[in-house]
């Protein structure tokens, strides 16, 4: 039986809130060598996603970060978790991915979902209601680029008469999706090459809506992005970094991530987002054990990736916790699951 091979990987989002006085050439800067750093360490992907017209400077060009990384980095896969295929345009879309797969020896993976704020849909003069349509005609035409073959698609949204894109990668892009609505975890099992959780959202509706597509949950593949607070002393650490996770929690809550912003309401407090959102306590032990329940409950599982720093936070103080999850908690989980 061949071994199972997981990759684990950092995820980013380059916020960089008030009231710091950080720049965002040092913000960058530092990110990229973080990375490289972290790879050196063994981790295996990192993953990039994007947000427009956020204050924080909320990452806005994931592709042009992809290239910087394919620099900076030899063997780690990229992705993007995730990107917002109905505000683009999928035939651009398909060009910048595929010259990423041709500039990384096609390491690139592209991520997408629906997205879910409206600033960003009025702005891009796109509509809410369309972006199923969007999202599947955005998929198809992704694919046909991504053949090299003229493009003919008369759909409603998009009108294509015998184009096609140029050039064409020998590795193009794996084509991941999204979401935490169940049609939008459906339509992953039905279009995508895998599914992009959020904190372990929709796993067992992604296996069941594989089941009723009648394709074995061998032909699977779920990205996790994982929410979890990994170090010696979570309660501690979540201390000292609840501003950061308190604010993560509450933009996303504040946009429509978990909602209607009018419905959902704001976490009061550090303390309560821990308790009542995403995220999960974990020391080493119960990292290990955590990653190797959910790992071998869901054999889908393909990647695993954990936020690099809070909206913030210091690269130093979430480096300690990259390098402390290296040290004590891949090891042992790559051994468990071999």
């Amino acid at each position: 039986m061949p071994e199972r091979t997981i990759n684990f990987g950092l995820w980013y989002d380059f916020r960089n809130p008030a009231p710091t006085t950080r720049s965002f050439e040092h913000l960058y800067a530092e990110s990229l060598e973080q990375m490289a750093w972290a790879e050196d360490l063994g981790f295996d992907s990192v993953w990039l996603t994007e947000h427009h017209f956020c204050e924080d400077g909320y990452a806005p060009s994931p592709l042009v970060v992809a290239a910087a990384i394919g620099q900076r980095t030899r063997r780690m896969r990229i992705g993007t978790n995730l990107m917002l295929l109905p505000l683009a345009d999928p035939l651009r879309l398909a060009e910048d991915s595929a010259t990423l797969s041709i500039l990384t020896g096609g390491r690139f993976d592209l991520g997408v979902g629906l997205g879910y704020r409206q600033l960003e849909f009025d702005y891009f003069g796109r509509k809410l209601s369309h972006r199923p349509s969007l999202m599947e005609e955005g998929v198809a035409l992704l694919r046909q680029a991504w053949r090299g073959e003229p493009i003919s698609h008369q759909g409603k949204r998009y009108q294509i008469d015998g184009l096609s894109v140029h050039p064409v990668a020998e590795n193009p892009p794996r084509l991941f999706m999204g979401g935490m609505a169940e049609p939008a975890i459906a339509r992953a099992a039905r279009l995508g090459d895998g599914f992009l959780s959020t904190g372990g959202i929709g796993h067992d509706v992604y296996i069941k809506a594989l089941e009723e597509l009648g394709r074995p949950r061998s032909e699977g593949a779920i990205c996790a992005g994982n929410w979890a607070i990994i170090a010696a002393d979570p309660e501690a650490e979540a201390a000292k970094v609840g501003e950061h996770v308190l604010y993560q929690t509450n933009q996303y809550v504040s946009w429509g991530a978990f909602g209607p912003p009018d419905q959902v309401p704001l976490f009061p407090d550090a303390p309560s987002a821990i308790r009542d959102g995403l995220y999960e306590l974990w020391d080493a032990e119960q990292a290990v054990k955590g990653l190797v329940d959910m790992l071998t409950a869901y054999p889908e599982i393909v990647d695993v990736h954990f936020w690099a720093q809070f909206p913030g936070e210091s690269i130093e103080s979430g480096s300690r916790r990259i390098e402390y999850i290296a040290n004590r908690v891949l090891p042992q989980v790559r051994e468990a699951i071999r």
